[in-house]
Parts: C-alpha cells; sequence; structure tokens
C-alpha cells in the first residue's frame, strides 16, 4: 500500500482525536520536540549509524522518522497541506532556480516501491 505525506498527516490526526485529543494544537510542544529529534539526527548522522537488518533503532533512518512525524504534527495543527505546500514551493524553486523536472515527471510506480534502495547518485 503506498504512503503519502497526506495518508501520513491523515493518519497522525486521527490517531490524536483518539488518544490526545487535548494535544492536537500543542505547536509549541511539538516544536520543541522537533528540535530535541533533529539534535538526535545530528548525532546519528554524525557517528554514522544506518540501519542493519530492519533494526531501525539508534539510526539515522529512525531519527528521520521521528523528525517527519513533527513535522507532520505541526502541519496538522495549522491545518496545513504539506503535499499542497511542497509542490506550490517546488514551483517557485523551479522557477527561481532554472529546473525543468515537475513533480508529476516521475512515475508513481517507482516511488511506491518500498523496497527500493536509492544508489548514491539518486540522493541530494
Amino acid at each position: 500500500m503506498s504512503l503519502t505525506i497526506r495518508k501520513m498527516q491523515k493518519y497522525l490526526k486521527e490517531k490524536y482525536k483518539r488518544t490526545k485529543p487535548e494535544d492536537m494544537k500543542n505547536t509549541q510542544r511539538y516544536f520543541l520536540k522537533l528540535i530535541e529529534e533533529v539534535g538526535e539526527l545530528a548525532e546519528v548522522i554524525r557517528k554514522n549509524q544506518r540501519m542493519v537488518d530492519n533494526n531501525i533503532k539508534g539510526t539515522i533512518e529512525e531519527e528521520l522518522s521521528d523528525v517527519l512525524y513533527y513535522v507532520l504534527i505541526i502541519a496538522n495543527t495549522y491545518d496545513i497541506d504539506l503535499e499542497e505546500c511542497f509542490r506550490m514551493k517546488e514551483d517557485l524553486n523551479r522557477i527561481k532556480y532554472g529546473h525543468t523536472l515537475k513533480i508529476d515527471d516521475i512515475a508513481e510506480d517507482i516511488c511506491a516501491n518500498t523496497n527500493t534502495k536509492f544508489s548514491r547518485k539518486d540522493r541530494i
């Protein structure tokens, strides 16, 4: 099953409605957690701790997931559709920097393959 930013946002919104409705608009707390997670990400990047044998604990992969989690939560507190914002910002960047590639130029079936490992040249 394909996982999109929009689906992740919807999932987290529903999860918090069910478990912590009082925390749904606690933006300051989520921002501080985001900063904490960015610090943890910096540490595992410095140590180059990568996931091995699907063990995500204490790895770059885990901390990137945590950072994404809090970015999604913060977007939800402001009712921001990150997919739409990303498209709009990429359109601005494409004009600003003269890029010709558009998001819709990328085939979804490539993105949906969760077993795909990106080569070093695919990474930004």
